[in-house]
Order: C-alpha cells, then sequence, then structure tokens
C-alpha cells in the first residue's frame, strides 16, 4: 500500500524538479533584457496615461523614449521639469526651444478696455461672447470670464483685472484652454520666444486706439526695425513669424502702444 503511494509520489516529484529545472534554463536562455532606463523614465512620468503623447499610457512612452522613437519633451503633462529629469537619466541635451507653451493674445483688462455694457449673466466666456460679442468694446479680446482658467487641469492660468494671463512654468501644452476660448485668442508657442503682439483685434487703428489703450493699431514699426524680417502686418494686426525671432527686443522698443510684449514665464517684463 505504502508502494503504491510512494511511486506515483515519486514521479510526480521527479517531473515536477525536471520541469522547473527545464522552466529555469528555458528563462535564462530567451530571457529578454530590459533597459533599467525604462523604469527610471517610467517612475519619472506623471502617470495621467492620457495618450496626449501619441501612445496608450506611460508604459509605452517610456518604452519609446529609451528607444528613441519617443521624443524626451513628448509627455504633454510633465512640462520642463520633466524633460530635464528624462534629459538627465538619457544622458542627452533636449532643445528646451521646442517647449509649447499656451500664451493669451490679448493685454485688454479692465483698465485699459472699455465695456460696451455691464455683463450680469452667467459666468461663462462663452455665454457672454453670445450677447452681442461680449461685454468689451473689442470684440476680439478675452471675455474674462475664466473658461480657460477652469478647463486648465494644472492650474497654469489665473485670472487678474479681467484678463487671463498664463503661468509658462506650470503650462504642460495640454491645450484645453485653447479649446475653451470661445474667441480663439490662445495660441500654442515656443516658451523661447519672448516677445508676443499681445493683440488679436483686426479692426482699423482708429477703432482699437478708442478701444484699447494698449490694441495694436497697425503702424508697422515694428516691422520696420525687426532686423531680421519677422514681423509682418495681417491685415492691421503686426504678428511676429516665431522660427524668425531672435528675441533682439527692437520691436518693443517702438511700439507706440506697448501691444508688443515681453514674456518670462508667464510675467509680463516691463521694459523701459
Amino acid at each position: 500500500m505504502i508502494q503504491e503511494i510512494l511511486i506515483p509520489a515519486s514521479v510526480i516529484g521527479s517531473l515536477g524538479l525536471l520541469f522547473g529545472v527545464g522552466l529555469a534554463y528555458a528563462s535564462k536562455k530567451f530571457e529578454v533584457k530590459v533597459d533599467e532606463r525604462v523604469a527610471a523614465v517610467r517612475e519619472a512620468l506623471p502617470g495621467a496615461n492620457c495618450g496626449g503623447c501619441g501612445q496608450t499610457g506611460c508604459d509605452g512612452f517610456a518604452e519609446g523614449v529609451v528607444a528613441g522613437t519617443c521624443p524626451v519633451n513628448g509627455c504633454p503633462v510633465g512640462g520642463t521639469e520633466l524633460v530635464e529629469r528624462l534629459s538627465e537619466i538619457l544622458g542627452v541635451k533636449v532643445d528646451m526651444a521646442d517647449i509649447k507653451v499656451a500664451r493669451v493674445m490679448c493685454a485688454g483688462t479692465y483698465s485699459n478696455c472699455l465695456n460696451k455694457f455691464e455683463y450680469s449673466g452667467i459666468r461663462d466666456c462663452t455665454a457672454a461672447a453670445n450677447l452681442y460679442g461680449g461685454p468689451s468694446a473689442c470684440s476680439y479680446g478675452c471675455v474674462g470670464l475664466g473658461n480657460c482658467a477652469r478647463a486648465c487641469p494644472f492650474g497654469a492660468i489665473v485670472m487678474e483685472n479681467g484678463l487671463a494671463r498664463v503661468i509658462e512654468s506650470k503650462c504642460t501644452a495640454c491645450t484645453k484652454c485653447v479649446a475653451a476660448c470661445p474667441k480663439k485668442i490662445i495660441k500654442m508657442v515656443s516658451n523661447s520666444k519672448e516677445y508676443t503682439v499681445k493683440c488679436s483685434s483686426l479692426d482699423k487703428g482708429g477703432l482699437v486706439r478708442k478701444n484699447c489703450s494698449v490694441g495694436c493699431i497697425g503702424c508697422g514699426k515694428c516691422s520696420k526695425v525687426c532686423p531680421t524680417g519677422t514681423i509682418t502686418l495681417h491685415g492691421t494686426l503686426a504678428e511676429i513669424i516665431p522660427d524668425g525671432c531672435t528675441n533682439c527686443g527692437e520691436c518693443i522698443k517702438v511700439c507706440p502702444t506697448k501691444s508688443i510684449q515681453r514674456n518670462r514665464c508667464g510675467y509680463v517684463v516691463n521694459v523701459d
């Protein structure tokens, strides 16, 4: 009776040992080497798994970054701090000029832009804009009721004196604010470009000057002094072509209405 139990148990135990040795050998023989940097990159990522990088999630992005198929600055959530961290892990240098940030192309606050009526409806930019273009005398300007700020999941937009301001150090280029703005005056630009025409009005200069003291009047002085020829007039609105701008600052010196402003991390820098 004991032999009838021992023999099958021995056979099963031997087979188990044999299979165990075989599996151990196979795991070593066919082991797929995993780059330790993948785990380091994955740990540094914010873990949003939003797919904004073009991959199925953070795991795919981490593998792609290490493999070189995804750009180091491809995560729209991590911002510049993540890019710097990944650059350290991978031992590469990334051109921070490729980092995009949102920028509000308007400088019309309650203090320098007139209102054509007092709005007392719901605090929603779209609803206000549907009422005669909004309360601002400039039909192209910021409505100022904070749709963009509410849409930003990273707290990178604040409302100051009726005007949205982007804190560029917090901006992750998710573009949610761009979609939320009914006036379409929030643009994505390179954070290395310090000078911006903070106006979107296509009205003639006389009307712009009447409604807003910091609006572009289309005088063309900035275009004439630009040494690289990268400022053009779109109708009566000056536009700086980002690819050619060298941040020389000559344009801001001659702008009579101060509609060209210098930004660093979302703050306007006063230039004498």
